[in-house]
C-alpha cells in the first residue's frame, strides 16, 4: 500500500514551500490569517531571519509565532517557560503556533499520600 502524499487545502509539501508568507495567508484558516495579515514583531521577524540563514541552534521564546512554510524541516528550541524543547516541524503542523508544541505544564502524576493525611487516605496501598 502506497504511502498518502500529505496535501494543506489541496497544495502538496513542494507547492507549500514555494509560496512567501503572504500567499500562505489566503489560504490558512482565519485565525492564522488574522494574525499574518497583522504582521510580524520584531522577534518573529529576527526568527525568520534565522531559519532563512539556515542556522542549525536555533532558540526562541515566540510561543505565538503561526508555522508557515519556509519554517518545513527544521528544528526549533521553543522555551516552555523553563527550558527549551526541540520541535521538529512536519507539514501537518502548518497554520499552528509553535507554543501549542512545546507543552508549557507538566502531566500530574501523583504517589503517597503526603504528611498529615486523613488516616483513611493514608491506609490506601501505597503499590
Amino acid at each position: 500500500m502506497a504511502k498518502k502524499e500529505y496535501t494543506y487545502r489541496g497544495l502538496t509539501v513542494e507547492e507549500l514551500k514555494k509560496l512567501d508568507v503572504k500567499e500562505f495567508s489566503e489560504i490558512a484558516v482565519a485565525r492564522a490569517r488574522r494574525s499574518l495579515n497583522r504582521g510580524f514583531t520584531d522577534a518573529q521577524k529576527a526568527l525568520l531571519e534565522k531559519i532563512k540563514k539556515g542556522n542549525k541552534n536555533i532558540k526562541t521564546h515566540c510561543r505565538n509565532m503561526i508555522i508557515v512554510p519556509s519554517m518545513l524541516d527544521v528544528t526549533i528550541k521553543v522555551h516552555n517557560g523553563k527550558e527549551f524543547q526541540p520541535v521538529l516541524i512536519i507539514p501537518e503542523m502548518l497554520g499552528h503556533c509553535l507554543g501549542e508544541f512545546a507543552l508549557s505544564r507538566k502531566r500530574v502524576a501523583h504517589s503517597s499520600p503526603g504528611v498529615g493525611a486523613t488516616k483513611s487516605s493514608s491506609s490506601v496501598s501505597v503499590k
